[in-house]
């Protein structure tokens, strides 16, 4: 499509107390000026990006962009490149080059680029602005939106960050088409988490349009991120720094950062680890007398058909249980789980029989995957 042409650009907004910002949906913003240009409004940006998407998008971006002044930052790819030492090459570069606090970060790539770009924009000067383009669909659908920003440490997952919202959230739909199929698998882990914990009709939608989504039609896929996104921004415009209702979006996440954490962030993709985390939390509640067994099965059926893992592979239950204990949401020294009423129903608890969590642990570990 010519830059010249115009055509509507479905925007959501995320509302917070003091400021709102948009969450922008289409194919080929990448390569729009005009929406670009309203968006990014710094003159000096700093473009961090990773080893794999740089090269299909930096050009296209940067043409886009012109005449700013440009410095892109290019990272390895992958969660274990997720560390203070590239937060702190980031940093370096911003030094180096002088930027102001009237300058702008911008995040193009995963959530991997999102949590360390939004981190050294939150750390850089008190706070400069930030901006996400994210190209993978876990990132469109969920880490790009919110502000939670960060990196992981050998004990556990995210554990260091802050909260830094974005000017705008770009989301370029035709990023997907070079997606590799299992990161395409990694993003559904997350839409099948907001179905589960608060869209019965969109969980029962994955159900009947699985194959649609893995085969990357256009389509299916602009549904999930517009519907995803739109129950990410209305629960951080009710809860912004997640002192209630927003804990609710990490189903399966306090199992699956264990998973990540005790295998030293090398061996799974983060929504790998949450599909198997979606399934153990299913399982823990169905143990609790809270879910229906058949309700149970759906869960893991699903994520089995969307070619996501189970099972918490070799990784013991012992080892398991000590990367949760890590997690943020431990409390009084007890691990709180969001956990399952029915499909589209979740709830945070620390009331759980002990024998619920290790008989979990026990059944979905220590065995390959």
């Amino acid at each position: 499509m010519s830059r010249g042409r115009r055509r509507h650009v479905h925007t959501l907004n995320v509302e917070l107390r003091s400021r709102s910002y948009p969450i922008l949906i289409d194919a080929g913003l990448l390569e729009r000026t005009a929406v670009l240009n309203s968006h990014v409004a710094a003159r000096d940006v700093l473009i961090v990006s990773n080893t794999t998407v740089a090269p299909l998008y930096l050009p296209a971006l940067s043409a886009a962009l012109t005449p700013r002044r440009l410095v892109p930052v290019i990272l390895p790819d992958g969660e274990a490149h997720k560390t203070l030492g590239n937060l702190s090459r980031i940093l370096d570069v911003l030094v180096a080059n002088r930027f102001g606090r009237d300058c702008a970060v911008l995040a193009l790539g995963g959530g991997v680029v999102g949590d360390l770009a939004g981190f050294a924009a939150a750390s850089y000067q008190r706070g400069v602005a930030f901006v996400q383009v994210p190209t993978t669909l876990l990132a469109q659908v969920d880490s790009a939106v919110g502000g939670k920003t960060g990196v992981n440490h050998p004990g556990g997952k995210n554990l260091i960050g802050a909260f830094h919202q974005p000017d705008a959230v770009i989301i370029d739909t035709r990023t997907l088409t070079t997606l590799p199929a299992r990161e395409l698998r990694a993003g559904l882990a997350e839409v099948i988490k907001y179905g589960l914990m608060g869209d019965a009709v969109l969980f029962a939608w994955l159900e009947g349009h699985l194959d649609a989504l893995l085969a990357g039609e256009p389509q299916a896929l602009a549904h999930v991120i517009r519907r995803s996104c739109e129950i990410k921004a209305a629960i951080v415009g009710r809860d912004e720094r997640e002192q209630g209702e927003r804990a609710l979006l990490n189903l399966g996440h306090t199992f699956g950062h264990a998973i990540e954490s005790a295998t030293a962030y090398k061996e799974w993709l983060h929504g790998e680890a949450v599909g198997a985390g979606l399934v153990m939390a299913a399982a823990m509640s169905q143990a609790c007398g809270y879910l229906s067994a058949a309700d149970a099965a759906r869960v893991r059926q699903l994520v089995e058909r969307a070619g996501l893992p189970a099972h918490a592979g070799d990784v013991g239950s012992q080892t398991l249980r000590e990367h949760m204990a890590l997690d943020k949401k431990v409390k009084g020294g007890r691990i709180r789980l969001v956990l399952l009423r029915g499909i589209g129903s979740a709830f945070m608890t620390d009331d759980y029989p002990d024998e619920a969590l290790q008989s979990t642990l026990a059944a979905y570990s220590g065995a390959p995957r």
